[in-house]
């Protein structure tokens, strides 16, 4: 019987397969085919229910525990336990690791062992992300508690998890072979192997996917508009929805030329966001007016996105003492990986021009991107995007805490008013109370123009037809994906 494969492709080379430090995209995407955490959302995001958990309860509004799953094994046969659990947050916290995900487990104050299959969690306080938190996925200690450097240890790129697919090939720039879990404690996945073609170029990508080289893709909106033949959508069917990501314009407010909040303020009254969305997106996304995505509750109706405003921001630029004779300068640093970054870009100088404005452009190759210039802060501005749930944690992106070695909060913003509402914000559990404390967080943040909010695409993704059992939901379409099936 010829196995089955699933044909993929990712823009970048994964840095490290290790849910505790992956920073990236790419190294993300293919950590969680091979890790699990305790828990995990509904296929709707709605609700939270068991993954290596069986059962969990709170006994107060600061004790978790923990009832784990008695059928789990590691990829190389050795049974799970608490005990790995226990090892997974202490070495998140260990002063040698560098993580962002390490401010995620600061409300905990302790974990404790009960026995093989039991743990019990304490919070400092009542916590809104008490459960999510532990979405993150569990490392074997039996593999890892001699390791000296978890940092650069070979684990990294031969990573051993409890998920239903084992990592069997990392060719870097080629080829990744993701291989069924025969042993997965909900079954084997019925596709025999996921193989991720490493494309950087994303007119190859598209190219790819046109010539059915690719069975799951992502098209930009002039690709779907005016770059497919009617025939492409006979082997393929669309799944399109508002994506769960937004595109910002970062300033590093360390420098002093955007400490200045005219100036923010006329950078970002000089963006005409709508042509943006016009240009790039063809109908096929909307304007970004803040931190948190709409649908979800943290969302702040009553904030909209600033109208492009000419003369008010070269009011603002002058009155900052910018002006012909001393124009305003600075440089836009993106990636590559997306080919609608650096059309983006283009625009946004463009667009700034026309205040006076003058703007350079850094296009960079995705790990150069990253290493070079966001992780060392070696910017004025970066063109960048988030991913989010409908209730993400501010902490990691907005509190001064977070703007450290391995933070996101990489542009450096300080706001002791920000600070306190989401210091206010992990104790709240009541969601309506939670969701107004969220709602001023919006606004706040909006206000300060750290970043200059740009656009939300839709996710356009398209879906080769003869995979079966694809089920689009909120939560997008991975949720099930050990069960599909591809019909040769």
């Amino acid at each position: 019987m010829v196995a089955s494969t699933l044909h993929l492709s990712t823009s970048s080379n994964p840095s490290r397969i290790n849910p505790i430090l992956a920073t990236d995209s790419g190294s993300s995407e293919i950590a969680n085919y091979i890790f699990n955490g305790l828990v995990k959302y509904d296929k709707d995001a709605q609700n939270i229910i068991g993954d290596l958990a069986e059962k969990f309860y709170f006994e107060d509004n600061v004790t978790l525990v923990f009832e784990l799953r008695r059928d789990v094994k590691w990829q190389d046969g050795v049974v799970f336990k608490a005990q790995d659990v226990l090892f997974t947050y202490e070495l998140i916290n260990a002063p040698q690791v560098v993580s962002p995900y390490t401010s995620t487990f600061r409300m905990v104050k302790s974990v404790e062992v009960v026995d093989d299959y039991t743990l019990k969690i304490v919070y400092k306080a009542p916590y809104f992300k008490a459960l999510e938190l532990w979405m993150s996925g569990i490392l074997p200690q039996h593999l890892l508690k001699d390791e000296k450097n978890i940092m650069s240890s070979k684990f990294n790129t031969h990573p051993v998890g409890t998920g239903p697919y084992r990592l069997t090939k990392l060719e870097f720039s080629k080829n990744i072979e993701l291989s069924a879990n025969d042993d997965y404690f909900e079954h084997r996945p019925k596709i025999d192997k996921i193989i991720y073609h490493v494309i950087p170029d994303p007119n190859t990508r598209f190219l790819m996917l046109k010539t059915q080289k690719i069975d799951i893709g992502s098209l930009e909106a002039m690709q779907i508009e005016r770059q497919v033949q009617p025939s492409f959508f006979k082997n393929y069917k669309v799944i399109e929805e508002i994506a769960h990501a937004y595109t910002y314009l970062g300033l590093n407010l360390r420098r002093a030329k955007f400490k200045d909040p005219r100036v923010r303020e006329a950078l970002s009254l000089a963006i005409d966001r709508k042509e943006l969305v016009d240009i790039l997106f063809m109908g096929h996304g909307q304007v970004c007016s803040g931190p948190f995505l709409p649908g979800g509750p943290s969302f702040n109706r009553s904030v909209t996105a600033p109208v492009q405003n000419i003369k008010k921001a070269k009011s603002l630029l002058k009155a900052a003492g910018y002006d012909k004779a001393h124009p305003f300068s600075f440089e836009i640093a993106t990636s590559n990986s997306s080919s609608i970054r650096p059309y983006a870009a283009q625009i946004l100088q463009h667009q700034l021009a026309k205040v006076g404005v003058e703007v350079k452009l850094r296009v960079m190759e995705w790990q150069a991107f990253l290493n070079m210039v966001v992780f060392p802060r070696e910017f004025d501005t970066v063109l960048l995007g988030w991913s989010l749930s409908l209730s993400p944690d501010p902490y990691l992106l907005w509190h001064s805490d977070s703007d450290k070695p391995g933070g996101f909060n990489f542009i450096g913003y300080h706001n002791k008013k920000v600070d306190k509402m989401i210091e206010k914000m992990q104790g709240t559990i009541e969601r309506e109370k939670l969701a107004k404390v969220q709602q001023h967080i919006f606004a706040e943040i909006v206000a300060d123009n750290p970043y200059l909010f740009l656009f939300i695409p839709n996710s356009i993704q398209v879906v080769d037809k003869k995979i079966q059992h694809i089920e689009p939901t909120l939560n997008g379409i991975w949720h099930n994906y050990i069960e599909w099936e591809i019909q040769e």
